[in-house]
């Protein structure tokens, strides 16, 4: 999951149009809605995910659990969600994407670690990843391997019909700025970059090779369908046990890197949240739903910080 949150920061600058994305071996684009379409689903606009209110001090907070990718039928926030939006002061990402600070860290290597030098075969694999993602030749230079290896993992979702555009955090954060509502980041990029890739190269070179064995497998696409269709759901007990049917969590050191790219981050986005709710605003903190699963979940840090946590969807069963 931490490496489709990452792609999903990357596809933001990419352009995939033109010939190659058009073409009969690239996975299908997205739809183009007609107006009636368009206008059908939003009238039809379900709750999808994980929505809670979080009160303390007299006033009410809420924390969405989001997925980064989605289908274009999600781009329309259901009745709970859309009244959330209307009454809140600002919406609260795990990066600000509208912020050239944040942006102009993004596109740099990660200034905490050295360059990954790959062997000719690797290198090899990982070009075969890119054309078979119908990629334009060049996207991607400069980046670190893993930033590559997390936008082919979230681009090989488009097969099933799952696109980075269709992210709830990049929707929300479009009708956040229509609406003119102010959108903060609970994190910086160097800190998320930290998370996301290993300051030592030894251990950087075995998470690629093992990331790029499970998509050459073929093992991701299930992973991320399944995950998409328990987010859409509701499902939080699956998102829970995400961990044992991944097939993506083989020993030791990937049970650290996840908690270290999921459990670990989420003192920060608590401390975030809790700063901007002490201001008196009302703040929709719209994080990975991951970050909601969990013993060292984002909820239990806010509980523990004194909030009031209710869930709002899905209600009662």
């Amino acid at each position: 999951m931490s490496w489709l949150r990452l792609a999903c920061t990357l596809l933001l600058g990419l352009s995939l149009g033109g010939p190659a994305f058009a073409a009969a071996a690239c996975p299908p684009a997205p739809t183009q809605a007609s107006p009636e379409q368009s206008a059908a689903w939003g009238r039809q606009a379900q709750d999808r995910g994980l929505l809670y209110r979080i009160s303390r001090d007299g006033r009410d907070s809420f924390v969405y659990g989001t997925m980064h990718i989605g289908r274009p039928e999600w781009a329309y926030p259901g009745p709970k969600l859309l009244a959330t939006l209307k009454r809140v002061d600002v919406l609260a990402l795990e990066l600000d994407l509208s912020d050239a600070a944040t942006l102009q860290v993004l596109s740099r290597p990660p200034a905490h670690a050295p360059d990954l030098k790959l062997p000719p075969a690797l290198r090899k694999r990982l070009d075969a990843q890119a054309r078979l993602a119908c990629l334009p030749a060049g996207a991607l230079d400069g980046q670190h391997p893993l930033m590559e290896l997390s936008t082919y993992t979230v681009l090989a979702a488009r097969w099933d019909g799952l696109d980075p555009s269709f992210g709830q955090e990049l929707l929300l954060s479009l009708w956040a700025r229509e609406q003119g509502l102010p959108i903060i980041g609970l994190e910086d990029a160097a800190s998320q970059q930290r998370a996301l890739i290993p300051g030592d190269a030894k251990l950087a070179l075995l998470s690629l090779q093992k990331g790029l064995n499970q998509l050459e497998q073929g093992r991701v696409r299930p992973l991320m369908k399944r995950l998409a269709q328990a987010w859409a759901q509701g499902d939080l007990a699956t998102m829970q046990d995400y961990a044992r049917w991944c097939d993506c969590i083989e020993d030791a050191q990937d049970r650290a890197d996840f908690i270290r790219l999921n459990d670990e981050r989420n003192p920060t986005l608590a401390a975030g949240i809790e700063a901007k709710h002490a201001q008196g605003k009302s703040v929709l903190a719209a994080v990975g739903a991951l970050h909601l699963s969990g013993q060292a979940s984002l909820l239990k840090q806010l509980r523990q910080r004194g909030f009031v946590v209710e869930q709002l969807h899905p209600g009662p069963r």
